[in-house]
């Protein structure tokens, strides 16, 4: 087996980012560093370490819905030592990894598994994962600044590409919107909405495709039911 799929198989990281750390340096087989992409190892008879530590294929696959508070990272460590996603999640035996991000200040559908394959498949770009957000934002968004979202906007040094949003409800001061995007680059819906001149006050994730957050309390969590596993992995 390539060496990268056995690293998501363990539930390392996805395939790209497993092969990202090879080429640093931290893989080593049988006492040997490998920063050779497309290596194979023998599942019955090699020793695969990453940061010096072996690594096993999971023999229980985990899949994980939490409620993300704000205030929490989705990083397993942090270097300012801020409260982890992980920290959350009690009881479970399996090591478990937070599937793509959900920024510092934004709550909301959170997945974390050990299952590379699936962890792929939602976080390549390649594929088109659409999340649906509830947003407010100061102001009320005009229907010239409803299209530009719709349509594409400039942030940082890339477009984007087509999304949707409209208002739900709106007051003297402010908007709630719904958005959904099929991107994710770094806190992308709130340098878009800063781009049609309406910032976020409030944001949360209520859904990955069709699996939606539902009536999930805040700050808790759930296992995914067979259906829904069977549905991401049909994506």
């Amino acid at each position: 087996m390539r060496l990268q799929k056995y690293m998501a198989l363990c539930g390392i990281a996805s395939r790209r980012r497993s092969e990202e750390i090879i080429l640093e340096g931290r893989v080593m087989v049988n006492g040997e560093v490998i920063q050779k992409l497309g290596s194979k190892v023998d599942l019955k008879k090699d020793i695969v370490k990453v940061d010096g530590k072996v690594i096993k294929i999971e023999e229980k696959s985990v899949y994980i819905m939490l409620n993300k508070p704000t205030g929490y990272v989705t990083t397993v460590k942090d270097e300012f030592n801020r409260k982890k996603v992980i920290d959350l999640i009690q009881g479970i035996e399996e090591r478990i990894y937070p599937v793509g991000r959900l920024d510092y200040d934004t709550s909301g559908l959170l997945l974390l598994t050990n299952d590379g394959e699936i962890t792929y498949k939602l976080t390549h770009p390649s594929n088109e994962i659409k999340k649906r957000y509830i947003g407010r934002v100061r102001g009320i968004p005009t229907e010239t600044e409803l299209k530009k979202f719709r349509n594409g906007l400039k942030i940082d040094d890339y477009i984007t590409t087509k999304a949707s949003i409209k208002v739900l409800n709106k007051d003297k001061d402010s908007s709630l919107l719904e958005m959904e995007i099929h991107e994710g680059k770094n806190r992308q819906i709130r340098k878009m909405c800063d781009a049609i001149n309406h910032p976020i006050i409030s944001l949360k994730r209520i859904a990955i495709e069709d699996l939606e957050l539902g009536s999930l309390k805040i700050g808790s969590w759930k296992y995914l039911t067979n259906e829904e596993i069977e549905y991401l992995k049909n994506l």
